[in-house]
């Protein structure tokens, strides 16, 4: 089973297990998203908000890191014009340790199958024999 989550404004691909840096999140233990998209194990694709609200992705915070320095230099000719900045964008590492769905899911489906098969079979009609006497008087 995996789920696309959104995090810091990016989309991410997540299964359980599953160790990635997200944007700064300034949380204390675990982080609970909720997902965008749910494709569980049989294949079946989940994307309906409502159902989808059902669903729950379990995170743990593992640390927070930098990434690579970014360095920015305006210059324009003849003017003397010089400006110098730099950007180190702050990371979250997250570990994803469970995708949750709603708990009657298994049972629902049960129940539809069951269903299905009670239209399938016919209904016992009366007997033939009544309904010919009824016919000739």
């Amino acid at each position: 089973m995996y789920a696309i989550i959104r995090a810091g404004g990016k989309q991410s691909k997540v299964a359980e297990g599953d160790v990635l840096d997200i944007e700064r999140v300034r949380e204390e233990d675990t982080i609970k998203f909720t997902p965008i998209l749910v494709v569980n194990e049989d294949g079946s694709v989940v994307s309906d908000g409502a159902a989808l609200g059902d669903f729950t992705v379990t995170a743990e915070i593992l640390g927070e890191s930098k990434g690579p320095k970014i360095d920015i230099f305006k210059y324009k000719n003849k003017t003397g014009y010089r400006r110098r900045a730099g950007h180190r964008q702050k990371y979250t590492t997250i570990k994803v340790t469970s995708i949750a769905g709603p708990k009657s899911a298994k049972k629902a489906k049960a129940k539809a199958e069951t269903k299905s098969e009670s239209k399938s079979k016919p209904k016992k009609s009366a007997p033939a024999a009544a309904s010919e006497s009824t016919e000739e008087e």
